[in-house]
């Protein structure tokens, strides 16, 4: 199928997941997941209006912002982010959605400052307990949203998880509404205003709208597999 097609079918997804849970789907941002892809793909994309585009390797975000002539797209940063690379995502990113540690908060602001902007950002929560996943334990929420509220070119407008690989996307419901119930937790005032959920990717984006995400991360279902040679 063409890009065109998949989008289509995305959207009508996005649409029948709202239907079911009551919600607009004006309310569900879709960032199209254009990690290893060409700018070409990205094009496609964007000529059928698809302009907000996440990528999760600084290096590949840098080509990408750089080569892109026009200033009409948003660049989603979704990747874990070593303090190294925060001038890239200072410089590029819209959005970064995997804030995870006050070390990398502070690299970004500095860096921020420097570039005279300010960068949204959603704190990454590992909801499903698995090891092997960045994010902070749902329990250090609180303490860490008062630690970078002292960094003011930072806006910490939600939270971001990656769900537990599974065949059922109904087995990570519970991650979801784990996500969703954490957006209750005070917050420092300031910089923070906990409003976005960053959850759900290809497989599982409809039960992540259904409990309320804001913004899903769809790669595969619209660019088609990915080729990692």
């Amino acid at each position: 199928m063409s890009i065109r097609a998949n989008l289509d079918v995305v959207h009508e997804r996005i649409a029948r997941a709202c239907l079911k849970s009551g919600r607009d789907p004006a309310e569900v941002t879709l960032v199209a997941v254009s990690k290893t892809f060409p700018l070409e793909r990205l094009q496609a994309a964007a000529d059928q209006g698809q302009m907000v585009f996440g990528e999760n390797k600084a290096q590949e975000l840098d080509e990408k912002a750089t080569a892109w002539t026009s200033s009409d797209v948003e660049w989603h940063f979704i990747g874990h982010l070593q303090r190294n690379k925060a001038p890239v995502v200072a410089r590029h990113a819209d959005v970064f959605h995997a804030l995870d540690s006050v070390r990398l908060a502070r690299a970004l602001d500095r860096r921020l400052e420097e570039e005279n902007r300010t960068l949204r950002c959603l704190v990454q929560v590992n909801v499903s307990g698995e090891q092997s996943k960045f994010g902070l334990d749902p329990s250090a929420l609180a303490p860490f949203l008062e630690e970078v509220a002292q960094f003011e070119r930072l806006r910490i407008e939600g939270l971001m998880t990656l769900a537990a690989p599974t065949d059922d996307p109904e087995h990570v419901r519970p991650q979801f509404s784990l996500l969703r119930s954490l957006l209750s937790t005070p917050a420092p005032g300031g910089n923070t205003r906990l409003r976005a959920l960053s959850m759900g990717m290809s497989g599982d984006f409809e039960v992540a709208i259904e409990e309320g995400a804001t913004h899903v991360r769809v790669g595969s279902a619209i660019f088609g597999n990915r080729s990692y040679q």
